[in-house]
């Protein structure tokens, strides 16, 4: 049953998502929901195209008789960003071969003037449409939340500020909290934040997923197998076909890395660029599935430790509420606000341990056809600037609890509703609460890698 309602409260989401209610304001290219996690935050919330700073008048927190906002912890991923450097070197290898190779389909298509100007020194720093996407973020959830965001509990320090070391995350958080003093015509003064890897990157310092999953070369099997199957195999056909050189040429990283230069093209400078017509949807489709796979393998479902390497930043989740509870029961709430800002692979094995979006069979090479109804897609997921957005509030039955991913409801598991009993929820996930012990979970150990049931 709760199932069913989550599959219900998804397909709403994405049927708002993908543009329902509002015209384009620029040239979106037609694949563009299938960029995975390479895609933009506008394209999860397509209202967001005309206006920047639009928000759900329905979904306004505002005081209220019977609930009163406590606390709110947002953990989110960094803004729009360059390609890292492993990306670019698949990228100028792509475009050496169409230059070398595909001269009459880059010059019927206008690129023979494109030139390849992303360099490996750019790594995945953030670009100003990825400042823009926390600056205005920041402004959409003091909106939402105009009890908890205040100019007064930013002023006094119980709005806190938690960072990865990346630089695409401590400039996102300069970008969030640039929003909130723009919001709030704050002159003059500056914001502290903490720079804490052991909760925003924890996947790097977990020795066994850093053993059993990122050093692994088994651990990705189902995507490199998919990489061999018929969808894939066929995807590069015709690509090949579209830029006229030999099948053996196109291969698996050199359509990835075509569907690189459309996709950074438009979320870095909004151009639907001709790099775009190199893919039908049913291509992009193909090309998601792969992405797709690769989260699901390497930071969701597919192996144990990927959610369990996540075990910290639960706890510390749920430690903030507790004592949020606490500090309303004793009259001083010392922390209103956490923002937390990491990487998509922060956010996907949090969701994961918290057990949302798993479909009822696994992601795997061969079950492309049967898996185009799946809930599990990264680029809805964790797009650039996705967040998961916790409230806690005092009821007059107790507290509840209110989780929003990327600003829309979410049902947490086993829970019937969107705003459930604090207590409801924390008997809901008492195993993971009692356990899950970072250093356990993440002690390196001689066994083969673990798949979730």
């Amino acid at each position: 049953m709760i199932r069913k309602v989550l599959r219900v409260i998804f397909s709403a989401y994405l049927s708002f998502s993908l543009g329902l209610l509002c015209v384009p304001c620029c040239d979106i290219p037609s694949i563009a929901t299938y960029f995975g996690t390479k895609g933009r935050y506008e394209e999860v919330n397509t209202y967001l195209i005309n206006d920047k700073l639009a928000v759900n008048e329905t979904l306004i927190r505002g005081a209220s008789s019977t609930c009163s906002a406590v606390h709110l912890t947002a953990v989110i991923r960094h803004g729009t960003r360059y390609p890292t450097t492993k990306n670019v070197k698949k990228m100028k290898d792509f475009y050496n071969l169409v230059q070398s190779n595909a001269s009459d389909w880059s010059h019927k298509l206008d690129l023979s003037q494109w030139k390849m100007w992303y360099t490996e020194d750019m790594d995945g720093r953030l670009v100003e449409k990825g400042r823009e996407d926390h600056t205005n973020l920041a402004k959409r959830l003091a909106k939402y939340f105009p009890t908890l965001i205040t100019e007064d509990n930013l002023r006094n320090g119980r709005v806190k500020f938690i960072t990865s070391s990346k630089h695409r995350c401590v400039n996102s958080t300069i970008s969030f909290k640039t929003g909130l003093i723009e919001y709030f015509g704050i002159e003059g003064e500056e914001f502290d934040h903490e720079v804490n890897d052991a909760l925003m990157r924890f996947f790097a310092e977990c020795a066994r997923f850093v053993a059993e999953v990122e050093n692994n070369k088994h651990a990705l099997v189902e995507v490199d197998l998919f990489n061999d199957r018929p969808e894939m195999k066929r995807t590069a056909e015709k690509m090949a076909d579209r830029l006229q050189v030999p099948y053996s040429q196109v291969t698996a990283d050199s359509v990835e890395a075509a569907l690189y230069f459309c996709a950074y093209e438009f979320a870095i400078k909004s151009i639907n660029t001709p790099w775009c017509q190199l893919f039908d949807e049913v291509d992009a489709k193909v090309m998601e599935y792969a992405t797709d796979l690769k989260q699901y393998w390497k930071r969701s479902y597919g192996h144990d430790i990927n959610s369990k390497s996540s075990c910290a930043l639960f706890h510390d989740l749920f430690r903030r509420l507790d004592q949020a509870a606490n500090d309303h029961r004793s009259g001083h709430v010392s922390e209103a606000v956490t923002i937390q800002v990491g990487h998509a692979e922060t956010l996907l094995p949090l969701l994961t341990l918290l057990g949302l979006f798993k479909d009822n069979e696994p992601l795997t090479s061969t079950n492309f056809a049967t898996q185009t109804e799946r809930v599990f897609r990264s680029g809805h997921i964790v797009p650039y600037a996705g967040n998961l957005v916790v409230v806690l509030y005092n009821c007059a039955d107790g507290f509840r609890l209110e989780a929003r991913l990327n600003e829309q409801p979410l049902v947490l598991p086993k829970m019937n509703t969107d705003l459930p009993l604090f207590d409801d929820v924390k008997r809901n996930y008492a195993e993971l609460l009692q356990g899950c012990n970072p250093k356990t979970e993440c002690e390196l150990v001689n066994v083969q890698p673990r798949t979730m049931d």
